[in-house]
């Protein structure tokens, strides 16, 4: 073999040994990468029984780097080979199925569609998580968030949601390329349905709901349904213009009469409703849309190209594919997906009754920590990525999923372990005088981080420790950070024993606080709230930093009230 194709030989080899490596995560081998090698090389193969040992020395070569370094040779040998293998790595990192056909569409366009009657429940965070990834993060798309608040009267809409609907978006770390109010929208509502007649595709029906009711689950016609074009003109324009009252006049979207499901039976457009908008940009209209034409034109005019919606939303589709055929316009790509159902509450999930709890005291707000809101958890601390990750777990089953907060905490706690520093509290502590020992402990900041030292608790007269902590006399503990000491009859007295005491189990590890020094606090948490003591150093934290207090759990500190009662939330344990 002459130096020339030696040259490219090894070449070769090296580019499919750091493949092989990078694919893997393991030492490339000969074997696998003789295949390829000879695959893509034809000429090498009359010099086979030499190739192998000139593979050989390359590949031990190549397992003698780390991976960055092997990323980084590959990307110098070959580039159009590295960003194979990355695009392999996004592919296998990537939660989410791909969307159906998106590779037919110039952009990935999705909305989520919240009615702003209240700010959200966890189960909300499911919408944007998974939109909001599909769309900044897998196929870099357009992510919309469409308010649906044309319903003025069933499902209010409260002027503060929209914002803290945002808000959440916000903190869960998604930004909206587009954001629209539909009841900003009516007049391009009235426009569609007034087209929709021209087509022969809606009716005005003065029927009342239960004599419709009647002729669409016989299957028969509403005495409506063939009024010339001029008059039902003429009546939707006295329902835009408010002749009449709820219930007086409706449109109707002219289906299949005798569709197997009732439901699609010429369904109802829109509606008269009496109350008056909240927003004052829209409190004037009284003709409103229904949700399925309402959310349909929407859908079209902003070029949505993938709708998930609940799976008990199936007929949403039908309905909205007869507006679509009468315009001829081409329907999105539909996916759907059950209910989340949330443990660790006992609260439903649900904005009706969250609301009555906050109205009858029940709860405080839609931060109580007993709350299955996002504004509780976020309150307690949870960073919102935690939400996402275990959001986008679930996957998109058409079955009704459960998230366990278990799974939300352990990502919470991936997050912020590393930079929570450590603290003491002591709940209902009981006072205990101590004598010897020395007059400052000195506890890790953090027991993985030496770097960051020690934190300085004075230790005076007496100390707090917790009811279930306190030995009998004649029994020992270690006042971690202090040292061991012996209850005697008169407290703690502080002993000569060494490390080797708790590590043979014979005495327990306690936290604890000096009692004069340390700071008032409350500790909300799910079950209620649990007042104590944390140690001074307790005091030098800001609202938002995080915490773990030993042997407690994590908090987010909430509020520093020097001379009273701080307060902090609990987040996990």
């Amino acid at each position: 073999m002459d130096e020339d194709l030696r040259e490219r030989v090894e070449r070769e080899a090296e580019k499919h040994a750091l493949f092989n490596a990078l694919e893997h995560g393991s030492d490339a081998e000969v074997g696998p990468i003789m295949g390829p090698l000879m695959g893509e090389n034809p000429e090498f193969r009359q010099h086979g029984d030499q190739i192998a040992g000139v593979v050989a020395p390359v590949v031990s070569r190549v397992n003698g780097m780390d991976a960055d370094e092997q990323a980084a040779r590959l990307q110098e040998l070959d580039e159009e080979l590295y960003e194979e293998l990355m695009a392999e790595e996004e592919k296998d990192d990537q939660i989410l199925p791909d969307l159906p056909n998106a590779e037919e569409y110039d952009e990935i366009r999705m909305r989520a569609a919240p009615n702003p009657n209240g700010p959200w429940h966890l189960g909300h965070a499911r919408m944007p998580s998974v939109m909001g990834t599909y769309t900044e993060d897998i196929y870099d798309g357009h992510f919309i968030v469409r308010f649906d608040d044309t319903d003025p009267e069933t499902k209010r809409p409260d002027l503060d949601a929209y914002d803290r609907i945002l808000d959440d978006i916000d903190y869960l770390g998604f930004t909206p390329d587009q954001v629209i109010k539909a009841s900003d929208r009516v007049e391009t509502y009235y426009e569609h349905a007034r087209d929709l007649i021209d087509e022969g595709g809606a009716y005005t029906c003065s029927c009342s709901g239960e004599t419709f009711s009647n002729l669409k689950n016989d299957a028969e016609a509403c005495p409506h349904r063939d009024k010339d074009k001029e008059t039902v003109h003429a009546e939707f324009d006295d329902m835009v213009a408010g002749e009449y009252t709820s219930g007086e006049m409706v449109l109707r979207v002219k289906t299949d009469i005798k569709h197997k499901n009732p439901a699609l039976r010429d369904w109802v457009a829109f509606r008269m409703v009496d109350t008056p908008h909240p927003r004052e940009e829209a409190e004037q209209y009284r003709c409103w849309p229904m949700l399925d034409f309402q959310s349909g034109i929407d859908d079209h005019l902003t070029g949505v190209t993938h709708i998930i919606r609940g799976i008990d939303l199936q007929d949403s589709a039908k309905r909205q594919r007869f507006v679509y055929d009468y315009f001829g316009w081409e329907y999105p790509e539909v996916l759907h997906w059950g209910h989340v159902q949330i443990d660790a509450y006992d609260v439903k999930m649900s904005t009706s009754t969250i609301i009555e709890k906050i109205e009858n005291g029940e709860l405080s707000g839609w931060d109580d920590p007993r709350a299955p809101t996002i504004a509780s958890v976020r309150r307690r601390g949870i960073r919102g990525q935690a939400l996402v990750d275990a959001m986008l777990e679930l996957g998109l089953s058409t079955s009704d999923v459960d998230l366990a907060m278990s799974t939300v905490y352990a990502n919470n706690r991936d997050l912020i372990d590393d930079d929570a520093d450590r603290r003491f509290f002591v709940r209902d502590g009981v006072e205990v005088p101590i004598s010897g020992g020395p007059a400052v402990a000195n506890p890790p900041l953090h027991p993985d981080h030496e770097e960051r030292g020690d934190r300085d608790i004075p230790v005076s007269d007496a100390v707090l420790v917790e009811e279930q902590d306190l030995p009998d006399v004649g029994g020992k503990v270690w006042l971690k950070g202090f040292g061991p000491v012996e209850r005697t009859g008169k407290g703690f007295a502080h002993t000569d024993d060494d490390l080797a005491v708790v590590k043979s189990g014979d005495v327990d590890v306690i936290h604890w606080v000096p009692a004069a020094e340390s700071v008032a606090l409350r500790l909300r948490t799910m079950e209620g709230d649990e007042v104590g003591r944390a140690e001074p150093g307790y005091a030098d934290y800001e609202a938002d930093e995080m915490l773990q207090f030993e042997r407690v759990g994590f908090v987010r500190v909430d509020e520093q009230n020097e001379g009273g009662e701080s307060v902090a939330y609990y987040a996990h344990s």
